[in-house]
């Protein structure tokens, strides 16, 4: 797609790390691509997002900024961003001072919002909420534009409680901020339905959370008498995210007929205590450490089935459309994804790619996973379907369209 103005300045903020942000990188690549002045100011997170950047970051064609200390490269700043957010978080909670929810939503916010000020851009595009006052405060001063990029439904994003501190705190940046925004971009049609019953002025745009298809993938040959191997990955390996039901599953079936490869952040402590609590008894048990974004398509064409398992609590569960499964599909794996109302919404329209199991229904599961198992033509050509589907259709190529559209408009309007 062919735009103007390439000289023109954009500026991206996140809270986090680029590394652990592919829609930030995928969005950064995309204007940089096409010939705009890109920076990314973001804060770091965590060590192993910090040693992923230092892979990712000389390979773009944007620069990058770190804002908000390190706790090793600037320890006295970092840690002094830490006591602004717990100390931001006590006086909105405890003395009901609104002000404070500003800085209390991310370790970054306070750090993030003096820097953006010092960068005159003609765009600030927000990632996570804590980077919300960043972008205002820069447009205004600059009387530039500015978007915001909801990833999740962010108010009952941890929890439903409507009196729990995380809710009160996003309420309150969402009602005071999205109102000034020039565009509110989400992940799914579902979260983009629920920011519209809330601010229908808003008119949220759905940008979904695929791949590029540009990576060369080969289609999976028939497993015909291996073990069916699923993979199931996330930033961190935890409770809650429905490994347990496919746990349950498996301890009814053979379980020598299935691998189950697990990718994410675990200490060995937490690993030992998952492996007590919810695989006790499972053979073929695998651990993977994070890989490099940029590496993980790759990784997971090592599999058969990629394993959607999210529950549908909080809310955000049940609406958002994460990234696994759009990775799932550029690796050509079929996928098995409970009925959370995204993922089911999905599943019903692209049906020959995977199925949908009840949440919490070990029944439901356990017959998806022996039918896989028993019928490797089947399992092929979902596998083959899934491949198909994100290279022409639901592929970064093509989204990225829709993305450059918006910028162009936001800019020219």
């Amino acid at each position: 797609m062919e735009l103007k103005s390439f000289s023109k300045k954009i500026i991206f903020i996140s809270s986090g790390q680029p590394s652990l942000n592919p829609r930030l990188v995928k969005e950064a690549d995309a204007l940089a691509d096409a010939g705009y002045q890109v920076t990314v100011l973001y804060a770091y997170w965590n060590d192993w997002g910090d040693s992923f950047n230092k892979q990712l970051l000389p390979t773009k064609k944007w620069n990058a900024i770190c804002v908000g200390g390190h706790p090793v490269n600037s320890p006295f700043t970092y840690f002094t961003s830490r006591f602004i957010h717990k100390l931001s978080k006590w006086l909105f909670n405890q003395l009901n001072l609104n002000f404070w929810a500003d800085f209390a939503t991310a370790r970054g916010s306070y750090s993030l919002a003096l820097e953006a000020k010092k960068h005159k851009a003609d765009l600030y595009i927000g990632h996570n909420l804590g980077a919300l006052r960043a972008i205002i405060k820069a447009s205004e001063k600059y009387n530039a534009k500015c978007g915001f990029d909801a990833e999740d439904f962010h108010r009952q994003e941890v929890s439903d409680e409507l009196d729990s501190v995380n809710y009160k705190i996003v309420k309150y940046l969402e009602d005071k901020y999205y109102k000034r925004l020039n565009y509110l971009t989400t992940s799914s049609s579902q979260i983009a339905n629920a920011y519209s019953q809330l601010y229908p002025e808003r008119e949220p745009i759905t940008i979904l959370n695929v791949f590029p298809k540009n990576i060369p993938i080969r289609q999976h040959a028939i497993n015909s008498t291996g073990p069916v191997k699923l993979f199931w990955f996330s930033q961190t390996i935890g409770i809650n995210r429905g490994i347990e039901d496919v746990a349950k599953a498996l301890k009814l079936l053979k379980t020598e007929d299935y691998e189950l490869h697990l990718l994410g952040s675990i200490n060995n402590e937490g690993k030992q205590q998952f492996i007590d609590n919810e695989l006790l008894g499972i053979k073929n048990v695998f651990f993977h450490s994070p890989v490099p974004p940029n590496e993980l398509i790759n990784f997971a064409t090592k599999f058969d089935i990629g394993l959607a398992s999210e529950n549908n609590i909080p809310l955000n569960r049940d609406i958002c459309l994460t990234n696994k499964v759009f990775t799932y599909l550029q690796a050509g794996l079929a996928i098995i994804a409970s009925d959370t109302t995204a993922q089911k919404n999905f599943l019903e329209e692209n049906p020959d790619v995977g199925k949908v199991y009840q949440k919490k229904d070990i029944q439901s599961l356990k017959s998806i996973l022996s039918a896989y198992q028993a019928d490797r033509k089947m399992l092929y050509n979902s596998c083959k379907a899934s491949l198909k589907l994100g290279q022409e259709k639901l592929n970064w190529e093509n989204e990225s369209i829709k993305f450059l559209s918006l910028i162009n408009t936001t800019l020219t309007n």
